[in-house]
């Protein structure tokens, strides 16, 4: 198991910029505006032939007030709690204020080994005197960095790896199922997260767009590995802001493209709406397996096989995805959600032989051929699978284009018919007869 280090500060001191200068890449949003960083957000550091995870926190303030900044302050004791090493980041700008005492004090009796480091200190010459002050907070000798410049970063990661805890790393191939949970905001996905891993692992409000960053958990259950990845909840592209909401859109985005199986969260209060469709269009385009979690159910009296149909009838372009019934609340159908996640996954990576393939084809063609266009008639002499996750196949035929994809449509259903594909989008591509693959 690494060490964990954990960043923490008042809101806008540059957490989250430090953050992504350490690990080498844009994981954590970043913008001028305070308070952007809300969850706990993960990343690896290799320095000096050492290993350690990183978490980037939330911006501790003075005395919170709402419930999100209540929240945010939960979150970032849970990540001290789990921290070995604490990086106290304070602005050298804007001085000592009073969120600096508290966070100081509170680190005071946490007693637990931490650096205290001053950023936005862009020329040490002009600005060394401005260190002097951090004194002042009793943590020792202020480390003078700039983040975004990257000025300083490797000193504090010299110091860090010697204060740093050696704990066996054993390397494993990451072979966990990885779930992207996807939907439109406010939907519950964060606390349908929460009710899986059975602690308080992202940060749960009634406010739509809590989450803007995607986040990792990795847990086990009846001996399976799996990842969690909750994102920040998906808008129309119309009504998707400038800067940090359309960071936290991209986000999902990828989220999405590093998982195997999407769980799509809809509300089973307000039912199937336009908008669910475009975070759908979000997991088909890019192949993944998909669940249908029909969340806040313990909220509904109505027939479930009744509501179920007709969430189904209301998109038949994906009624091949399971429908699992889930409450956050209760636990309700959380296992069955698990159970079905491993299951369109293993779909997903069937492979059909090549002559049993054609045989299911060449029947479905006897009893509906292609049509034919302009007198000219489309023939399809063979088709193979070339690819799982999802599962690929191509057909060879004389004229391409002359193939509706209405008519691929049709091969699809009779595709499934035969071989299943639980929740596993079908791609079709038809090739002329001697381009090969």
């Amino acid at each position: 198991m690494k060490p964990v280090v954990a960043i923490v500060g008042r809101p806008n001191v540059g957490k989250s910029t430090l953050f992504n200068r350490l690990i080498g890449e844009r994981t954590a949003i970043v913008d001028n505006e305070p308070g952007l960083t809300r969850d706990r957000i993960y990343g690896e550091v290799l320095w000096n032939g050492k290993n350690f995870s990183i978490i980037d926190t939330g911006g501790l303030s003075h005395s919170p007030l709402t419930e999100i900044e209540h929240g945010i302050y939960e979150q970032v004791m849970l990540a001290i709690a789990e921290a070995d090493f604490i990086v106290f980041l304070v602005d050298g700008r804007a001085g000592i204020l009073p969120e600096d005492y508290e966070i100081a004090s509170l680190l005071r009796k946490k007693q637990k080994k931490n650096l205290l480091v001053v950023n936005k200190i862009d020329d040490y010459v002009k600005q060394k005197k401005d260190l002097w002050e951090f004194y002042n907070l009793g943590l020792g000798d202020p480390q003078a960095i700039s983040a975004e410049h990257g000025q300083g970063t490797g000193d504090i990661l010299d110091l860090i790896v010697e204060e740093i805890p050696d704990k066996e790393e054993i390397e494993e191939e990451d072979d966990s199922l990885k779930m992207a949970i996807i939907g439109r905001p406010n939907v519950g996905k964060s606390s349908l997260v929460n009710c899986i891993l059975g602690e308080k692992r992202v940060l749960v409000d009634s406010t739509p767009g809590t989450t803007r960053d995607a986040v990792d958990s990795i847990f086990s259950w009846e001996d399976r590995k799996f990842t969690i990845i909750d994102t920040a909840g998906l808008r129309r592209r119309g009504k998707v802001d400038r800067g940090v909401e359309k960071y936290s859109v991209l986000r999902s985005y990828q989220a999405v493209s590093r998982s195997q199986v999407a769980i799509v969260v809809l509300d089973a209060g307000t039912g199937l709406i336009e908008q669910d469709k475009k975070v759908i269009s979000v997991a088909l385009e890019q192949g993944k397996a998909i669940v249908l979690a029909l969340n806040k159910w313990d909220l509904q009296q109505g027939d479930k096989d009744k509501i179920g149909r007709k969430i189904l009838e209301d998109m038949p372009f994906i009624s091949y995805a399971p429908l699992v019934y889930t409450s956050a609340v209760t636990g309700q159908g959380i296992h069955s959600l698990l159970e079905t996640a491993e299951l369109v996954e293993e779909e997903g990576k069937k492979r059909i032989k090549t002559g049993v393939l054609n045989e299911i084809l060449q029947d479905a063609m006897a009893i509906t051929p292609p049509p034919s266009k302009k007198g000219r008639v489309p023939k399809i002499y063979f088709g193979t699978q070339v690819a799982v996750g999802p599962p690929t196949f191509v057909l060879f035929s004389n004229e391409p284009r002359l193939i509706h994809f209405s008519y691929l449509r049709y091969l699809e259903n009779q595709i499934r018919q035969a071989f299943g594909f639980t929740g596993s989008p079908i791609w079709i591509k038809v090739r002329k007869r001697g381009e090969g693959r």
